[in-house]
C-alpha cells in the first residue's frame, strides 16, 4: 500500500524522496522477514526430496522447520531467494504507485482497482516464479538469478514463468475486497462522530494496514497456496499438475484444512514486517528532511 502522502508529493516536488523512502523501507522489511518467508514456503510445499525424515516431522512447526533449513544449508540459507524479493521491489513499488495514484486522484471504482491489481500481478508473476524456485532450491542447485532463470527457460520453456496464473488472478479478488473493506472500516471507526476531523496518526495507519493485510491474506490464502505449489513444480519431473489436480490432491490427502496449511508462519511475518517497514520509512523521511 502506497502512503497517501506519496501521492500528494507531486505538489511539493518531493516525490522521488517518498518513493526512495518507501523502497528502502520495503527492502529492510523484506530482508528482516526473509527467514519466516522461506520457512512458510518450505512448510507449505514440503520438498521431501532434500529434507530428512526428522525435518519432515517439523515442517509445520516454524522453529523446527527453520532449524532443518539451517542444518541443510547453513544460516545464510534462511535468506535464500531474498535477493529476488529485493530486486522486484523497484518495479513492484512503481506499479503500485501508478495503481494507487489513479485510485486516489480519480476515485477509481473497485472493479477498476481489481483490474489494476491484476495488471500488476501479471507483470510480476515471472519474478514470483523465480523467487519461489530460488527459495525452494537446495544448496548448490542454483547459484543465483542469472543461473536460475536460464535453467527454468531451457528445461521448461517460457510457460513456466506464468505457472500459477489462474489461482493468482482469482486470489486477487478476495484479497483486494477484504483488505479494502477492513481498512476502510478501521478508518471510519477512527473518524466516527465526536472525534473531530483529526487525521489518523502513524500507529493507527500501521494498525489499519496490518489488520487489513492479515485479513486479506486469510481470505486469499488457499489460492496463494495453490499458486505456490504450481510454481514449485518442474516439468522435467513429469507434467506440471493443473490447478484442478492440486485442489484434488489437497482434498484427498488433507481435507479442507489442507488449504490453510502453513497459514500460521505466513501471518507471523505480517506484524514485525509492518512495524519494521513503518519505523524505517519514518526514519528515512527524517533523514531526507521530508
Amino acid at each position: 500500500m502506497v502512503p497517501v502522502e506519496v501521492l500528494e508529493a507531486q505538489n511539493r516536488g518531493a516525490l522521488w524522496q517518498f518513493l526512495l523512502s518507501g523502497a528502502i523501507a520495503r527492502t529492510v522489511s523484506q530482508t528482516g522477514r526473509a527467514p519466516t518467508e522461506r520457512g512458510w514456503v518450505v512448510a507449505s510445499i514440503q520438498p521431501r526430496q532434500w529434507l530428512g525424515t526428522e525435518a519432515k516431522k517439523h515442517l509445520l512447526n516454524l522453529q523446527g522447520g527453520l532449524r532443518s533449513l539451517v542444518q541443510e544449508g547453513g544460516l545464510r540459507s534462511l535468506w535464500r531467494g531474498n535477493g529476488m524479493n529485493v530486486i522486484k521491489i523497484a518495479p513492484e513499488y512503481a506499479v503500485k504507485f501508478s495503481v494507487f495514484e489513479k485510485s486516489f486522484l480519480y476515485c477509481t471504482a473497485l472493479p477498476q482497482q481489481l483490474g489494476d491489481r491484476m495488471q500488476e500481478a501479471n507483470l510480476l508473476l515471472p519474478v514470483q516464479v523465480l523467487k519461489t524456485r530460488l527459495t525452494l532450491g537446495w544448496t548448490g542447485q542454483y547459484t543465483g538469478l542469472g543461473d536460475c532463470a536460464p535453467k527454468v527457460w531451457r528445461q521448461e520453456g517460457t510457460q513456466a514463468f506464468y505457472r500459477g496464473y489462474l489461482p493468482n488472478m482469482i486470489g486477487i479478488v478476495p484479497y483486494a475486497i477484504t483488505e479494502l473493506a477492513v481498512y476502510e472500516l478501521i478508518q471510519r471507526v477512527w473518524r466516527k462522530p465526536g472525534k473531530g476531523t483529526e487525521e489518523p496518526g502513524g500507529l493507527v495507519n500501521l494498525a489499519s494496514f496490518t489488520l487489513s493485510t492479515t485479513c486479506g491474506q486469510i481470505a486469499s490464502y488457499p489460492f496463494t497456496l495453490i499458486r505456490t505449489r504450481m510454481q514449485a513444480q518442474k516439468s522435467i519431473q513429469g507434467s506440471a499438475p493443473s490447478m484442478r489436480a492440486i485442489i484434488g490432491s489437497i482434498l484427498a490427502q488433507q481435507g479442507w484444512r489442507g488449504f490453510y496449511r502453513g497459514l500460521s508462519p505466513s501471518l507471523l511475518k505480517v506484524l514485525p514486517a509492518g512495524g519494521l517497514s513503518y519505523v524505517t520509512y519514518d526514519a528515512m523521511k527524517k533523514a531526507l528532511g521530508i
